[in-house]
């Protein structure tokens, strides 16, 4: 089938390696490079610079709505199909009508859960033990058009942001390799998604990586497993800001949430509001990171203080 892939980021690259390799792929599109870093040099999306070494055409529109010129080079290529992948910008309608069969999304979610724009982080947060893939059709709402294939995946405890990132940017790539297999023999589901059972996954903010010690340890562990590439986890002593590198839950007598309970050999145990959180990890504000106990023993932490 002829092809376009809409899609940025690290998470697209094995759907554009699938497609590149088992069909016609005739057009790249990702967000334009962009300035990062200290020197705020432009750095280009992942997407692109790998269809820039496969040889692939490649463009970076920094507009789609009312753009005459790539409407018209969308004509012109007569796609059967386009794929977007975490591509990060909306589609204006007109666009969205140009290939023959319009365009599928690879989404991180078992729709309707899990709308928007963080579905692995939020499953990961709220404690979910399966996700999985959805091949939507795309319209003109935010991740609401009718689902034409899925694939579940089942949430390891070990897993974080960054270990789901990578299984299901494989799996979407070899679900969507069997929707349009599907979709080239006519043979491709189309179901309406139950807006009743819809839920959202917005963008992460700093202060959702904060540590709500009043939640139970499960529920602290859970978001430290969703923050972990981004925000990251982070409490304060005494007003300062401590990051957490590394915790797991606890057993062993409680206090009141965010209490100091024990310095141990292996991290500092925290009370939370059930059970306990052990910290063997962590980074002061302007430092390097260390042992938690060693911060513990260098900041003269003591039993029966609190993180707030």
């Amino acid at each position: 089938m002829r092809l376009a892939l809409f899609g940025s980021p690290a998470f697209a690259l094995p759907v554009l390696e699938a497609l590149d390799t088992h069909h016609e792929l005739v057009l790249v599109v990702t967000q334009p490079d962009k300035a990062a870093g200290r020197g705020l040099k432009f750095r280009s999306p992942a997407v692109a610079k790998r269809a820039k070494e496969l040889g692939l055409r490649l463009e970076q529109p920094a507009k789609l709505k009312n753009n005459q010129n790539f409407f018209d080079l969308a004509a012109e290529l007569e796609l059967d199909a386009a794929i977007t992948a975490a591509y990060g910008k909306i589609l204006p309608e007109r666009l969205l009508k140009t290939p023959k069969h319009g365009f599928l999304n690879v989404h991180a979610s078992l729709l309707p859960k899990y709308r928007g724009a963080a579905p692995i982080q939020w499953a990961l947060i709220n404690g979910e033990a399966q996700t999985g893939i959805s091949i939507m059709q795309t319209e003109a709402g935010l991740d609401t058009g009718p689902v034409r294939l899925q694939q579940k995946l089942d949430i390891e405890t070990s897993d974080n942001s960054l270990t789901l990132f990578d299984k299901l940017a494989e799996l979407g790539a070899e679900t969507l390799l069997e929707a349009l297999k599907l979709l080239h023999n006519d043979q491709l589901p189309c179901l309406p998604q139950d807006d009743s059972q819809a839920s959202y996954a917005p963008m992460l903010s700093k202060e959702d990586g904060r540590i709500r010690w009043q939640d139970s340890a499960d529920a602290i562990y859970n978001r430290f497993r969703g923050v972990i590439a981004w925000p990251g986890t982070w409490t304060t002593y005494h007003d300062k800001l401590l990051k957490i590198i590394d915790l797991e839950p606890a057993s062993g007598p409680g206090g009141s949430a965010g209490e100091i309970l024990t310095t141990e050999e292996t991290g500092l145990r925290i009370a939370a509001g059930k059970d306990s959180v052990l910290l063997k990890t962590v980074q002061p504000a302007g430092k390097a990171k260390m042992a938690a106990r060693d911060w513990a023993n260098g900041y003269q932490v003591k039993k029966g203080q609190r993180l707030v």
